[in-house]
């Protein structure tokens, strides 16, 4: 498998989603789910409207079987992601049974291949220029949840990494690079 890097910019992942909002909300809700809760892209392909909604309405966290280690994990649904869900079903006619990222073509989900192309696409149209796919939308996630100051042990176990430094590694963090970790309270 070819290394790809997080999206770094705030003003890239901004323009990626304004790009995405004009093609499909369906490509938008992707990669706002995605570069928020870092789950793998496999994982979010097999979603259905039943494992993010529920008759009180949208779930605060998604429990998702890790396709890798059977392992359950739970996922925040932030603000970000529930505007965009909300969004995307108020003009879709889905089911509880539909899969969330539904095919136009057939009523299962979108292939990983098609979802390269969404990401891929969309990174390109607004000037990315660095080796942008699928594994991105984690890797974006772990890079800016550690600069904000989550702890490198919880993104770990999240990514379910042997080591720390296999996790810095992966999210594309240089033990040389200086950046301030941005630990905001907001008491």
């Amino acid at each position: 498998m070819e290394y790809v890097d997080p999206i770094r910019e705030i003003e890239k992942i901004e323009a990626i989603k304004c790009n995405l909002q004009n093609q499909s909300l369906r490509d938008l809700l992707l990669f706002v789910l995605g570069i928020n809760t870092g789950i793998r892209i496999s994982d979010l392909l097999q979603l259905k409207v039943s494992d993010i909604r529920n008759e009180n309405g949208l779930k605060d966290f998604l429990c998702v079987k890790d396709g890798k280690t059977d392992e359950i994990k739970s996922y925040y649904l932030n603000n970000k992601v529930k505007t965009a869900l909300r969004k995307y079903l108020d003009r879709q006619p889905l089911t509880s049974e539909d899969y969330l990222f539904k095919s136009r073509k057939n009523n299962l989900p979108i292939t990983r291949q098609q979802a390269y192309r969404i990401i891929n696409t969309a990174a390109k149209d607004v000037g990315i220029t660095s080796k942008i796919g699928t594994h991105t939308l984690r890797k974006t996630f772990g890079y800016h949840a550690y600069r904000k100051g989550i702890a490198i042990s919880i993104l770990k176990s999240l990514f379910s990494h042997h080591s720390p430094s296999e996790t810095m590694r992966y999210i594309g963090i240089n033990k040389e690079e200086n950046h301030p970790i941005k630990l905001d309270v907001n008491l």
